[in-house]
């Protein structure tokens, strides 16, 4: 068997720690992932550095900014924002486009928005978009294979990978974790950030869209490929030190009125 990696190691125990309501044992981190209690800590440690994780006697903490809601909370939660957002990225959208989606509550709302375009070529590991574009309007849909995730219907994997990297697109889509100024754009989960940074590489265009509750949070997972993004749509003017790292690798800003 080929030894985990530390960051794979990390992104277990980060996953445990979701699974558990954001917080457990030490001890029992190193019991369901088959390691010491000092192997545990040092990633710990890591973690912790990163403010990802707050370490107590015996046990450790997600910090709060870092423990991502369900996806039907975050679908249900600032509706009218995500609306405007999506449609104005489907604007930027011509019937017989090639399009990425990813799993994200907001590119739900953008597959929501792309109702009416006819002959979409579209490429996704989310069964939410691939359900609400399939079988209409001449729509060729290829939905990413592997197993579909309880929590959010996201395929990920060797197959998921596979397919992505095999196809080219006009545009590739994606929700975000989080956006800061020194970090850039962050995500909750490395399987989902080894998946866009695929995406990112085969597209044309690449569209980050985010409302404004992004700006400033922390997520554990860093987006590699933050110089490749194209254009961020978002709801609110950001602050000053995230401009300034959005013009530093070349992105255009696109701030919507929710009206």
């Amino acid at each position: 068997m080929t030894p985990k990696t530390t960051n794979q190691r990390e992104e277990e125990i980060l996953r445990e720690l979701r699974r558990a309501g954001g917080s457990c044992r030490v001890s029992f981190l190193a019991k369901e992932l088959g390691v010491t209690l000092e192997t545990i800590r040092r990633n710990l440690r890591t973690l912790e550095d990163r403010k990802i994780v707050r370490k107590v006697h015996g046990g450790v903490h997600l910090i709060e900014d870092i423990l991502e809601p369900t996806f039907e909370s975050r679908l249900d939660k600032k509706v009218h924002a995500k609306e405007a957002l999506a449609r104005a990225v489907a604007k930027t959208v011509s019937d017989g486009d090639s399009i990425f989606l990813d799993i994200g509550s907001t590119t739900a709302y953008v597959a929501l928005a792309l109702k009416n375009h006819q002959n979409l070529f579209v490429l996704t590991n989310s069964v939410f978009v691939a359900q609400t574009l399939s079988m209409r309007n001449g729509n060729r849909v290829f939905m990413a294979g592997g197993e579909l995730r309880a929590h959010d219907g996201g395929a990920f994997g060797v197959e998921a990978q596979d397919l992505v990297r095999r196809l080219n697109v006009n545009f590739a889509v994606f929700s975000i974790g989080a956006i800061n100024a020194d970090q850039g754009f962050m995500l909750h989960d490395l399987q989902e950030a080894n998946l866009a940074n695929i995406a990112i590489g085969n597209a044309q265009v690449r569209i980050v869209v985010a409302d404004g509750e992004k700006f400033g949070k922390r997520a554990p997972v860093t987006l590699e490929t933050a110089d490749q993004i194209d254009l961020l749509f978002t709801d609110v003017q950001p602050a000053d030190d995230i401009c300034q790292m959005l013009d530093e690798n070349d992105i255009d800003l696109i701030v919507v009125d929710e009206s």
